[in-house]
């Protein structure tokens, strides 16, 4: 009886068995050329780097249109109003970019979460089987010693 669920539980992990494939490698060949585009820019705009390129130009337009010479300033204080359109558009040609960029990353997370499960309840079923294949080596020796212990005694 024991062997039979042995046999059925290896017959159903060989069904489960599938090719192993990098769900990341598989992810960014799917992109198109513009998805791809948008997720290099989510992730440029979200660093670091971009944040001391945009805080260091601010720094540099403000300063030089309030301490330059009145005849140089080209977006007088207080208005700035220049900068203020300049920002402006950077900020509305990044955000439908990083929203794209997002939804990519969070289908991205999405596969990689499916994989994770399906090798999870892979393993599960895999241990699941040597735990029935131990079972039936503990039956079994215990059968041996047994009759090693009656072959002893006649």
């Amino acid at each position: 009886m024991e062997k039979s669920k042995l046999e059925k539980a290896q017959e159903e992990i060989k069904k489960l068995r599938k090719k192993i494939y990098n769900v990341n490698k598989k992810h960014k060949e799917s992109l198109s050329a513009l998805e791809k585009i948008a997720v290099k820019v989510t992730d440029s705009v979200g660093s670091m780097g971009f944040f001391l390129i945009i805080f260091g130009w601010t720094i540099l337009w403000l300063g030089w249109n309030i301490i330059a010479p009145k005849e140089l300033r080209f977006d007088p204080y207080p208005a700035f109003v220049l900068w203020l359109f300049i920002s402006n558009m950077i900020q509305i040609f990044l955000m439908p970019l990083i929203m794209i960029g997002q939804n990519l990353q969070g289908r991205h997370a999405e596969i990689r979460a499916e994989s994770d499960f399906e090798v999870n309840v892979r393993a599960e079923k895999e241990i699941e089987v040597i735990l029935l294949h131990l079972e039936q080596q503990n039956e079994l020796s215990l059968k041996i010693l047994n009759n090693i212990e009656n072959s002893k005694k006649d």
